[in-house]
C-alpha cells in the first residue's frame, strides 16, 4: 500500500511541475473608445505589439510604470512588454466592443522570464558559442568592409547636448539591409549607452490620428559600444532582414542614454529604405 501511495505522490508532483512550466498567456481586451491601463511592477523600457490594429503607448522619455492599450476591430494579436529590470511580460490582445475591465495591475509573478537568463550549467554556453555559424562570419567580414568605405546617404544627422548621431549609409546585400551609424561624443561627459533601437512607424490617417511603432530585431550587431567617452567617435552597423515600406511608414532610430537624458530620435523616410546603396 505504501508503494502505491509513493507512486501516486510522484505522479502528482510531476503533474504539478509540468503545469507550472507551461505558460498560458492571459488575454487582455481593448477597443477604440476607451483606454485600457496596464500597471507593471517595474518601469516599462519597451513595448512591442504584433498588429497595426492595436496601439500600446507609454512614456519613452521618462520611466513610468504604466502603458495604455487601444484596439480597432480585427484579428487578435500579442503584446510583449520588457521592464527596466529585464522582466518579460507577454499577453494575447483582442478587440472587444464592451469592456468589463479597464485597469490591469500586473504582479512580478506574471513575468514569463528575463531577457538575460542565467545559464544553469557549463554546457549551455558551449552550445551558444557553437551557434555562431558561417552567416555571422560573413556579416562580420562585410561589416568590416563597409566601415572601410566612406559612402554617405545624405543629411541624416541629429544632435542633443553634444551627442551627434549620423546615419551614414544603408546598404543592401543578399537578403539583408546594413545600417551604418556613427555616434560622436562632443560633450564633456562620457555617454553610457542604454539601447539603440530601430522601429517602423506607421502614420495612421483619419480623424483619430495616431502613431504605431513596431520594433525590428537586428540579426547581427557590429561594434555596438556600451560607452562612448569624451571626444570619441564610434561607427557601428545593424544588420536587418530586408524589408520595404509604403508611403505611410518610416524607420525610427532611437539612441537612449543610460541614467541620462541625452536621447536622440532620427526619422528615416521610406524612400531611403526602398532605395539602399
Amino acid at each position: 500500500m505504501k508503494k502505491y501511495i509513493s507512486i501516486l505522490t510522484l505522479i502528482i508532483v510531476f503533474a504539478s511541475m509540468n503545469a507550472q512550466t507551461t505558460n498560458i498567456l492571459d488575454t487582455i481586451y481593448a477597443n477604440d473608445t476607451k483606454n485600457v491601463a496596464l500597471f507593471f511592477p517595474e518601469p516599462i523600457r519597451q513595448g512591442i505589439i504584433g498588429s497595426e490594429n492595436f496601439v500600446f503607448t507609454y512614456n519613452r522619455e521618462k520611466e513610468q510604470y504604466f502603458g495604455l492599450l487601444q484596439a480597432k476591430q480585427g484579428k487578435e494579436s500579442n503584446l510583449l512588454v520588457i521592464n527596466t529590470n529585464g522582466s518579460i511580460f507577454s499577453y494575447i490582445v483582442r478587440y472587444k466592443a464592451h469592456l468589463s475591465k479597464l485597469n490591469y495591475f500586473i504582479p512580478m509573478t506574471g513575468s514569463i522570464g528575463n531577457e538575460k537568463p542565467k545559464f544553469k550549467d557549463s554546457i549551455q554556453p558551449e552550445i551558444f558559442e557553437k551557434s555562431i555559424d558561417n552567416s555571422s562570419y560573413y556579416y562580420q567580414k562585410f561589416c568590416s568592409y563597409l566601415l572601410d568605405e566612406r559612402q554617405y546617404l545624405g543629411r541624416h544627422t541629429r544632435r542633443n547636448n553634444g551627442i551627434v548621431m549620423r546615419l551614414e549609409n544603408i546598404v543592401f546585400d543578399k537578403e539583408e539591409l546594413y545600417f551604418v551609424i556613427q555616434i560622436r561624443n562632443n560633450s564633456t561627459l562620457d555617454y553610457d549607452l542604454n539601447f539603440l533601437n530601430l522601429s517602423v512607424e506607421t502614420r495612421q490617417k483619419g480623424k483619430r490620428k495616431s502613431l504605431q511603432r513596431l520594433y525590428k530585431e537586428p540579426i547581427f550587431k557590429h561594434h555596438l559600444p556600451s560607452k562612448i567617452v569624451v571626444n570619441e567617435t564610434v561607427r557601428l552597423i545593424y544588420v536587418m532582414p530586408k524589408f520595404s515600406l509604403s508611403n505611410e511608414r518610416r524607420v525610427i532610430i532611437e539612441l537612449n542614454e543610460k541614467d541620462g537624458e541625452r536621447n536622440i530620435e532620427m526619422k528615416v523616410s521610406h524612400k531611403y529604405i526602398n532605395n539602399p546603396n
